[in-house]
């Protein structure tokens, strides 16, 4: 008798995209074609995007190359800004 097998969550319902790898990296694509460190340092630049906006009311592009070229921003956060600003993504935080 041949065991039966376990269902398997798909990998869109667990977060992952199946098969992709990180638009930065060759680590498997979690979610939105990022890896989990290149994901996390998005949603770290892009959470932090507006407080730099109100207080010294510079623009995205700005930002991201004030980033990059902090000598203390991290290897995750500084490949980030640089291939968003390289692309021209525009981050998805709602300003206010």
């Amino acid at each position: 008798m041949d065991p039966v097998p376990k269902p398997t969550v798909p990998a869109e319902k667990r977060g992952e995209e199946k098969g992709l790898k990180c638009k930065l990296c060759d680590r498997k694509a979690i979610e939105n074609g990022y890896c989990k460190f290149h994901k996390k340092a998005y949603e770290s630049i892009a959470t932090k995007y507006d407080f730099w906006r109100k207080a010294l009311g510079i623009t995205w592009k700005e930002y991201l190359s004030e980033i990059a070229k902090n000598p203390l921003t991290g290897q995750w956060a500084r490949e980030m800004a640089e291939y968003l600003a390289y692309n021209g993504e525009r981050q998805n935080v709602t300003q206010s």
